[in-house]
């Protein structure tokens, strides 16, 4: 026990607080490569970062929102609130779109005049909520439509938890990065796949399908 405990402490790791993945598969190829062990909140099929919870779990103070046990509570109070049936039938998403093109190509999807792509799509100005008192952005009142859209942002969002936790189906917007547990989620059992290169239409019909089969 002595001696693997004196492995056990030559063990280095290296946590890296920051979004993108570092460590590329291309330079650690061949039998003798060795990537470092850096731990990181998320990567992708090209990176060995190694994924593991990110900060927001203890609570984002910058944005008022609590550590995951509370806001987790705040998110199933909320859900009590309506049944799935009874919520607004349309997909609903809020956040910054200024920080990656997807999210601003995603508000073309929202609702006009002219085209019903039956969302509601709307932008979170955290300087304003923070002159505000964070009124209109508690994570336990968002959970008030049938569906919820799921995008990444810079890289991948910390908002996923979140929304995955409200009773609303998951339009999931095909991503590039990945976090600790979406890996163990499966498609159509825990989410609904939209495509990232016809948001539109794939949310017109993710909506269409779900309120057509709403007793399922």
């Amino acid at each position: 026990m002595l001696e693997g405990a004196k492995r056990t402490a030559n063990f280095k790791v290296v946590i890296v607080d920051g979004k993108l993945p570092v460590i590329h598969l291309d330079n650690f190829q061949g039998p003798n490569a060795s990537p470092p062990p850096l731990f990181r909140y998320c990567s992708d099929q090209w990176s060995l970062d190694i994924v593991f919870p990110d900060w927001s779990f203890w609570g984002w103070a910058e944005t008022n929102i609590k550590p995951w046990k509370e806001t987790l509570k705040d998110i199933k109070e909320g859900n009590k609130k309506s049944n799935w049936k009874d919520r607004v039938p349309y997909a609903y998403w809020k956040g910054n779109p200024h920080v990656a093109s997807t999210r601003q190509n995603l508000l073309q999807c929202n609702v006009t005049s002219k085209n019903e792509w039956n969302t509601r799509l709307y932008i979170q100005d955290w300087v304003k909520e923070s002159t505000q008192g964070y009124k209109k952005s508690s994570l336990g009142d968002q959970c008030t439509h049938r569906y919820k859209i799921y995008i990444e942002g810079w890289a991948w969002s910390v908002s996923e938890k979140y929304i995955l936790a409200c009773d609303s189906m998951t339009l999931y917007v095909r991503p590039n990065f990945y976090d600790f547990f979406i890996r163990g989620m499966d498609p159509l059992q825990h989410y609904w796949p939209i495509r990232d290169n016809s948001k539109c239409t794939s949310l017109k019909f993710a909506v269409e399908w779900g309120n057509k089969h709403a007793d399922k």
